[in-house]
């Protein structure tokens, strides 16, 4: 067994099998509708039936500090912990685990304990774990992993397209009038994450099939090692259309390492049904 303990949160929407595969432990933020909280194991298309139906969104909440204080005592006392974390622009996940951190340390922890901002979400932070669990696997030194998932950040991209304006407008992202104009006039926005980890619009296409082409080219633009590099494919509940974008990616970029999945319930809350994202 590895040394190194590599800890995430449950915005990452790696599939359960890939997560169990790959040893890492995942703290769950909660999502709730009115005073009921989701069972983490809820059915993905029974929540995004309910968020269709329901006139607000659901909620999500960070793990608290003495959240993330259990899970890393559950480690034991003096294993290395690295601990990859959400964009602190879209949440306070990781300001949390890191005042779990500091809490560990004054009790005298023995191992090593990093947290990571990862400036993306979703399955742009999945692939960071996945390589991050590979290199522990393998027996990567800690620092040398935690080095390596820095690096990673720095070159890494998630890019995503919403089919449907709904959740933006019922969250008040978008006002309701402007959102209701661009839903009829067929109008997709393309977003990514930016360079400190916000997500920011990088253009409005008419029309999904055209969207999705447009998501295909951000691929085109950087130069890939398609033997050694992860590529990501999330989609929100719409897994067939998620497969024939994924087809059509690995025929023009041949990437021999995928990871593909539903988006989750934190991130499913925002991006509303039908979305596609690619990370790498």
């Amino acid at each position: 067994m590895t040394t190194i303990k590599i800890m995430t949160d449950s915005s990452c929407d790696l599939p359960g099998e890939i997560i169990g595969e790959i040893g890492v432990s995942v703290v769950p933020l909660s999502v709730q509708f009115g005073e009921e909280c989701m069972k983490p194991d809820m059915a993905l298309a029974d929540f995004y039936a309910r968020m269709k139906e329901e006139s607000s969104l659901p909620t999500t909440a960070s793990p608290s500090p003495q959240h993330f204080l259990h899970e890393f005592q559950k480690e034991g006392a003096d294993r290395d912990l690295l601990v990859i974390c959400l964009s602190a622009q879209l949440s306070s996940t990781y300001h949390h685990a890191v005042m779990a951190r500091e809490m560990l340390l004054e009790e005298g922890y023995a191992g090593r304990i990093e947290v990571i901002d990862s400036m993306t979400t979703s399955l742009g932070l999945g692939v960071l774990v996945y390589q991050a669990a590979q290199q522990a696997a393998g027996g990567v030194p800690f620092e040398q992993v935690v080095r390596g998932v820095h690096a990673a950040i720095a070159k890494s991209d998630t890019f995503f397209f919403l089919d449907t304006l709904e959740n933006v407008i019922k969250g008040g992202r978008l006002d309701r009038v402007r959102g209701t104009v661009a839903s009829v006039l067929n109008i997709k926005l393309l977003m990514k994450k930016s360079d400190v980890g916000t997500i920011e619009v990088v253009e409005k296409i008419r029309g999904t099939q055209q969207a999705l082409k447009k998501l295909m080219t951000y691929l085109d633009a950087k130069v890939h090692d398609y033997d050694k590099d992860v590529i990501a494919i999330a989609h929100s509940n719409c897994e067939a259309r998620g497969r024939d974008f994924m087809q059509a990616l690995l025929q023009k970029h041949p990437f021999r390492n995928v990871l593909f999945a539903n988006m989750g319930t934190v991130i499913g809350t925002y991006a509303g049904e039908g979305g596609v994202l690619v990370a790498y």
